[in-house]
């Protein structure tokens, strides 16, 4: 069918096209012909010419509409509004600027250079709306919260202080495998909109189908994590459809979308927790949260452990506390093995962990 309809458009723009110049090319001729003749003429052969040539170029068009019909049928629908958008107030600042040049009397100025002028701000137009969407719909979902700040209403309509409300709180990868999220959301101890970006999804899939057991592995538990916190916990939790496609590491996507939408990154990734604090966005450390919870070590404590291993150093033996927080034992490679009383000389505390360094207790009595 639409083979059909692209045949007879090129015939009607065949007969056109011979109606109006033909006849011209029949008076160059000296054709005596009437003159309604000759325009009929120039129909039938025009529209013959352009048929006879569609059995070349007609596959060529069909496959081109269909392949764009395939595109736009397939893209988003905020992609096609958003770069319609653009494209408009692009052909609209052309129409503009042309207005301008008509009056110029250079002939390249005012025929020529606004034909280029309406392509290039009509395309940047439109790539402008088309890649900046999640911007611009981050700013109305950002006004639209600002106002009901202001107002001081919630969704339900009761009075609520501005500075009260919280902010979303966006998951990246790591701290979504981690698991341990999900508890926190269940003890009410994270407030809020829980937002879980679609690139992030996009990763911890592609994590589930490696062909790497241990990662396939730590890719399902996310996803079991994330079906936990949809379907199982009291959190709201919210699927950010958006993306930046101009952007390649999900690090970046996640500190940019924290921008955009004045949210918190929530991680336990070192490296993340410090390119956000660069860059002034706020970020909440899963394993500062488990370090603050634990249990004060004081250098001068005596505590009870076993050594495992020997540690990188000279002599040093290695233990663990209930916790998983490693206890760096001096002088302990003898006692690997073994379960010794020792004595806290020193405490390390960082956002990737806690380190106690001790020594054997009967080591200090010897002293």
């Amino acid at each position: 069918m639409l083979k059909r309809i692209v045949q007879l458009f090129i015939v009607i723009t065949g007969g056109t096209v011979g109606y109006l110049y033909i006849p011209e090319l029949f008076s160059m001729m000296d054709v005596t012909w009437q003159s309604w003749i000759q325009s009929v003429a120039g129909a039938i052969i025009g529209a013959l010419i352009l048929f006879l040539l569609t059995f070349w170029v007609v596959d060529y068009i069909v496959n081109f509409l269909r392949w764009v019909e395939d595109a736009l049928v397939r893209a988003p629908v905020a992609d096609l509004l958003f770069g319609s958008l653009g494209l408009i107030v692009g052909l609209i600042i052309a129409y503009l600027v042309n207005n301008l040049l008509q009056d110029i009397e250079i002939k390249v100025v005012s025929q020529i250079l606004p034909i280029f002028i309406t392509f290039l701000l009509g395309y940047f137009g439109f790539q402008v709306g088309f890649k900046r969407k999640d911007e611009f719909l981050n700013l109305l979902t950002i006004a639209k919260r600002d106002k009901k700040a202001i107002d001081g209403e919630d969704d339900q309509g009761a009075m609520v202080d501005a500075s009260l409300v919280p902010k979303e709180k966006i998951l990246d990868t790591s701290v979504i495998i981690d698991g341990r999220i999900a508890d926190i959301c269940e003890t009410h101890f994270l407030e809020g909109t829980i937002v879980i970006p679609q690139f992030v999804l996009e990763e911890l899939q592609h994590i589930a189908d490696s062909s790497d057991g241990l990662k396939r592995n730590r890719g399902r538990r996310g996803l079991d994590i994330l079906n936990r916190l949809q379907k199982d916990l009291p959190v709201k939790v919210e699927i950010y459809d958006g993306d930046f496609e101009e952007v390649q590491e999900v690090d970046s996507k996640l500190v940019k979308l924290a921008k955009l939408m004045n949210g918190i990154v929530v991680t336990n990734d070192f490296n993340l927790n410090k390119v956000c604090e660069f860059q002034n966005v706020q970020v909440l450390n899963i394993n500062d949260l488990a370090n603050a919870v634990k249990p004060v070590v004081l250098p001068g404590e005596e505590m009870s452990i076993q050594v495992i291993k020997d540690g990188k150093e000279q002599r040093q033996g290695i233990g663990y506390l209930d916790d998983g927080t490693m206890i760096v034992v001096e002088e302990g490679k003898d006692y690997i093995g073994k379960t010794i009383e020792v004595i806290v000389t020193s405490v390390l505390q960082t956002s990737a962990g806690r380190m106690i360094f001790a020594r054997p207790k009967s080591l200090e009595k010897a002293l």
